[in-house]
């Protein structure tokens, strides 16, 4: 298959992105694909040797990492989105692998975009990546839903903290609605550092949701295909599982299948598998959760296109079915494939 694995982007998640279609890329051209890396900001200016023999890698991945230093600039004078020859490559492709992280990655634009070029892609499709993209909506669908999720409020910049209409109890949570990775996300001990949170969540986006801290153990659920991967458990070896302690090796110890009771795993499958059909997730995602110290389980997010790093969880999920990380890669595409509903 010729495949482009888009990454990169305008999202604080550029760096992961890019380290995730950097994998992706590397795994399916050893699987014997015709793969090529390509920004989706950036572009190529070499786009008649992509599915050649001359396309280089590395000199891509290169090529890619010295655009990121010029991003921040570039976003003060550009309009358009798409870069250079990008839609172009996509629709020659057989499959876009979609590596992209946080916004407009995993927002649905992109997937929108696509569905209206014809071009296939891997993930869900717009309308569920715009529903679990966005914490507050998907917050209100789970409690809607019967879903257990922590208590919580969305708040705009404009929004004063007196006129919540909900009890604020410390320790609470703080994060960017639409962001990943745990990007802006803090937890706040008393007012003063509540303040301090929401100034930091808002320097990222103008919406942002503050939830109650469940104080208690992190778990994770991939599921591809309808299908729930077994249980990992994440257990930070400091604080709380932060852009840090996701992507720094060693920072975090990861326990797969988790160390809990087989009724519990099947609690946290179940849930997993209701809150992907509510926000109709129906190719692949990676569901995560908190259990209290009464074993009570509450779900905070869906993630729509997991990380495929090399500290990633679903792949380690996998790995326990005996699906190896190139396979896993071939797996996803082809359980997009389908036609999206």
């Amino acid at each position: 298959m010729n495949i482009i694995v888009l990454a990169g982007g305008i999202s604080s998640e550029r760096e992961i992105s890019i380290s995730t279609g950097s994998k992706v890329c590397q795994a399916l051209t050893k699987k014997g694909h015709h793969t090529a890396l390509l920004d989706v900001y950036f572009g190529t200016r070499c786009p008649e040797k992509v599915f050649t023999e001359d396309y280089d890698f590395e000199k891509a991945l290169q090529e890619i990492n010295e655009y990121s230093k010029t991003l921040d600039e570039a976003k003060k004078t550009r309009r358009v989105f798409w870069g250079p020859h990008v839609m172009e490559l996509c629709q020659k492709a057989d499959v876009v692998f979609l590596a992209l992280h946080g916004e407009n990655g995993e927002n649905g634009k992109v997937q929108a975009s696509f569905d209206l070029f014809g071009v296939r892609y891997t993930g869900t499709g717009y309308l569920g990546s715009a529903l679990a993209m966005d914490k507050g909506l998907s917050k209100n669908l789970f409690v809607q839903n019967g879903i257990p999720t922590p208590r919580g409020i969305t708040l705009n910049k404009k929004d004063c903290l007196e006129d919540c209409q909900i009890d604020l109890t410390f320790p609470c949570i703080v994060k960017p609605s639409c962001g990943g990775s745990s990007v802006g996300v803090m937890i706040a001990e008393h007012r003063g550092e509540l303040e301090q949170a929401l100034k930091e969540a808002f320097s990222y986006e103008n919406e942002v949701v503050v939830e109650e801290y469940i104080k208690g153990r992190e778990f994770s659920v991939g599921i591809v295909d309808h299908e729930a991967y077994p249980v990992i458990e994440i257990v930070p070896k400091t604080g709380f599982y932060d852009y840090k302690n996701k992507y720094q090796a060693g920072a975090t110890d990861e326990y797969c299948p988790a160390r809990i009771s087989e009724e519990a795993a099947q609690k946290l499958q179940e849930c997993a598998l209701k809150a992907a059909e509510v926000l109709l997730l129906d190719k692949y995602c990676r569901i995560d959760f908190m259990m209290d110290e009464q074993e009570r389980i509450y779900c905070l997010e869906a993630n729509t296109l997991p990380g495929m790093t090399d500290t990633s969880l679903l792949p380690q999920e996998a790995a326990v079915l005996g699906i190896d990380y190139g396979t896993l890669c071939e797996k996803l595409i082809e359980v997009s494939s389908d036609e999206r509903n």
